[in-house]
């Protein structure tokens, strides 16, 4: 079986980055969209990317932003991959020297194939939950039934993922990586550290 990657999004603190790095996170994502409550700042992001051990990717997570802000932030903080999570069209996405990937919010009638091979330049597509007017981070999952198998890109598969259900969700999907959030939380941007370790290790553990 090919091993499942793991990202921790939404870190704020330099306590949660270092838990999530212990528990063996491939990934930490840092929310660069001030309405979330899990947005960070420059410094903070700054403070935690220093904290990290080597081999931890580093990922920023846009929506909507200006390529000027895009490119202050990287001129600012070491981030090894960007996410894009709003609207962003395939232009859009391109031309920052980094790699990256694209979220998509699924719900029915919505054709994934058609839509994330607009997206070609993509290192990833990452599917997340559809929730009217929230770009992501919903805490809520959706009907993994609507994944087509055949994604030219690498599959992230997000929204709604815990401890308790990863493991059904990779063996339904089958992704590249999953992504939580809310799912191993105390509250909204504070990590559980406990449900950090427990995630972590069903998705190493799964099969």
């Amino acid at each position: 079986m090919a091993i499942v990657r793991t990202k921790i999004c939404g870190i704020t603190s330099v306590e949660d980055a270092v838990v999530a790095a212990e528990a063996g996170a491939d990934a930490i994502g840092l929310v660069f969209y001030r309405p979330s409550p899990r947005a960070v700042d420059v410094r903070q992001a700054r403070a935690i990317v220093a904290a990290l051990p080597p081999f931890v990717t580093t990922v920023g997570l846009f929506v909507n932003a200006s390529r000027c802000e895009i490119n202050e932030t990287l001129d600012a903080v070491r981030l090894d991959m960007l996410q894009f999570h709003g609207d962003e069209s395939p232009a859009d996405c391109d031309g920052y020297h980094k790699p990256w990937y694209k979220a998509l919010r699924v719900k029915p009638g919505i054709d994934v194939r058609a839509h994330a091979g607009e997206y070609q330049g993509a290192s990833a597509i990452l599917l997340d939950s559809y929730v009217a007017g929230v770009p992501g981070g919903t805490g809520e999952s959706f009907d993994w039934s609507l994944i087509p198998r055949d994604l030219s890109q690498p599959l992230v598969l997000a929204g709604g993922l815990n401890p308790e259900n990863v493991e059904r969700a990779i063996a339904q999907v089958k992704p590249y990586a999953v992504d939580v959030s809310g799912g191993v939380e105390v509250r909204k941007g504070v990590k559980d550290a406990d449900r950090v370790r427990d995630f972590v290790r069903r998705v190493r553990g799964w099969v």
